[in-house]
């Protein structure tokens, strides 16, 4: 059975590994974990950022980052944003990713949130459909800029 928990310093190797999991990942991620450590103390000091991991029997397998944004659209609608989800590739397609969104809403809810976001590389058309078949319907394009 899959446990969603907020990730520890110590978890964030295992998500690096996540990350780097497909095509993806493994062009744009480096391994050295410095970067990233700081990123994650950045991300446990302010407050509303949260790495949330799942794991099986000691393992991590799952990861996603859960973000609660405040906003004055949509009458003053509280947002989660959801970003970095990612299924180990040898447990994909057996359900974790539903059980990975449960999670997220359920999170969302508590902290007051009335709508979840996200986006996806526009590359990953399984992607598209899993989102799909949990609730999220295409309503926007989105765009990045690098700074």
């Amino acid at each position: 059975m899959i446990v969603f928990r907020e990730a520890e310093l110590a978890d964030i190797a295992a998500v690096l590994a996540l990350l780097k999991d497909d095509s993806l990942g493994a062009a744009r991620e480096v391994d050295s974990l410095s970067e990233y450590l700081e990123a994650f103390r950045q991300m446990t000091a302010e407050g509303n950022n949260h790495l949330i991991v799942g794991e099986i029997d000691g393992r991590i397998v799952a990861t996603y980052q859960i973000t609660y944004i405040s906003g004055l659209s949509l009458k003053a609608a509280r947002r989660a944003q959801i970003e970095s989800v990612r299924i180990s590739s040898d447990l994909r397609r057996q359900g974790l990713g539903r059980l990975m969104f449960d999670d997220a809403a359920k999170r969302a809810k508590e902290a007051g949130c009335s709508l979840m976001q996200l986006t996806m590389n526009a590359s990953r058309q399984d992607s598209a459909k899993f989102y799909g078949s949990v609730g999220f319907t295409p309503s926007h394009i989105g765009y990045k800029r690098e700074l």
